[in-house]
């Protein structure tokens, strides 16, 4: 058994029937035969190139040097991934980057000579867009894959970008100096025209203002007059009222007054009911109580003698009654002795 690692791809090839088709395996893993399959390999990590072109003739006859970075990578399609395994299986990384390197050099020479310097120094990205699309066929068919491209540097031994340089910046100097004698005038007419407008503003607002001082003193003599109307009907009103608060005070002291008179008739009547009270305990109760004892003292000896009465009348007839029971026993004695006598005089008689 046979891993691939992920950033590299394994080629099969032969067998034990001796066939020479190819497999390919990326980033996985395959049987091969001991001494029997060829397994080579090639990386698919992405390869940093460097190309630089020296003293390349631009379309002006200035020769200019170029250098830039490219990244580039081997494709895993099949059939693109079958072209790299034909032009670099058995090389080294370094090998293959030799040999893109030197693809894209060539195709870096050949748009050089086709572009002006100012093309190539003021336009860098359409510059390496250029060199990209023109190369991305010659290494597609190598089943290399330009994952980007960008200019790095552009310089010359001759000074011709310097000067260039130096006429633009004089350009633009020049063009900054009208700028700034444009933006004085501009701002000169300007200035005229934001004095005028601050004194029209000034004008209106000082007529504003004295409208305002005006319709002020308008509104505090107004407010004055308010005040001292409100003034004067407040302290009548104070006036009013305190002749009312004097008024409700007398009132209340003459109910007070009313109120401690019927308090003091009260209190009057109660003294002469105490008084009352006082001789009705003193003078009439006693006399009631003696005139009731002696009726009460009648009515006992009354009671007194009817129970008396009662009494003997009473002892007369239980009396009576004994004695009635004492006759009434002797005659039921002598009857029963007379009965006895009669019963056995007459046994006798019969036993005779």
């Amino acid at each position: 058994m046979c891993i691939c690692a992920k950033y590299a791809v394994f080629i099969f090839s032969g067998g034990c029937c001796g066939s020479d088709e190819k497999s390919y395996t990326v980033g996985g893993w395959a049987w091969a035969w001991w001494l029997i399959t060829d397994i080579q390999k090639i990386t698919l990590e992405i390869m940093t190139l460097q190309p630089k072109c020296e003293d390349v003739e631009t379309a002006e006859g200035v020769a200019i040097t170029v250098t830039g970075v490219a990244q580039v990578k081997v494709m895993t399609d099949n059939e693109l991934l079958g072209y790299a395994c034909e032009q670099f299986l058995g090389k080294t990384v370094a090998e293959i980057k030799s040999v893109i390197l030197q693809t894209l050099e060539g195709h870096l020479r050949s748009i050089l000579g086709t572009l002006t310097v100012e093309q190539i120094y003021q336009d860098r990205d359409q510059f390496a867009k250029l060199v990209r699309e023109v190369a991305a066929p010659d290494v597609g068919r190598m089943g290399i894959e330009i994952l980007s491209f960008t200019i790095k540097d552009v310089y010359d031994k001759v000074d011709y970008l310097s000067s260039l340089g130096k006429s633009q910046t004089a350009a633009v100097q020049r063009d900054a100096d009208i700028g700034v004698a444009e933006a004085e005038r501009d701002a000169g007419i300007r200035e005229a025209e934001c004095k005028k407008e601050m004194m029209d503003v000034k004008f209106q607002a000082d007529t504003r203002m004295a409208d305002s001082k005006r319709e002020l003193e308008m509104q505090k003599a107004a407010f004055n007059q308010e005040v001292n109307t409100k003034k004067a009907e407040a302290q009548l009103a104070y006036e009013l009222q305190a002749a009312k608060e004097q008024q409700k005070i007398r009132l209340e002291e003459i109910e007070i007054e009313v109120v401690q008179r019927k308090k003091q008739i009260t209190i009057e009547e109660k003294e002469i009911l105490r008084t009352e009270k006082e001789l009705i305990a003193i003078v009439k109760r006693p006399a009631e109580a003696e005139a009731y004892k002696m009726q009460q003292l009648a009515e006992a000896q009354k009671i007194k003698k009817v129970l008396t009465a009662q009494a003997e009348a009473e002892k007369i007839k239980r009396i009576g009654e004994a004695e009635a029971g004492s006759i009434e026993a002797v005659v039921y004695l002598t009857n029963t002795f007379r009965h006895r006598f009669i019963c056995k005089h007459l046994f006798c008689t019969v036993q005779t």
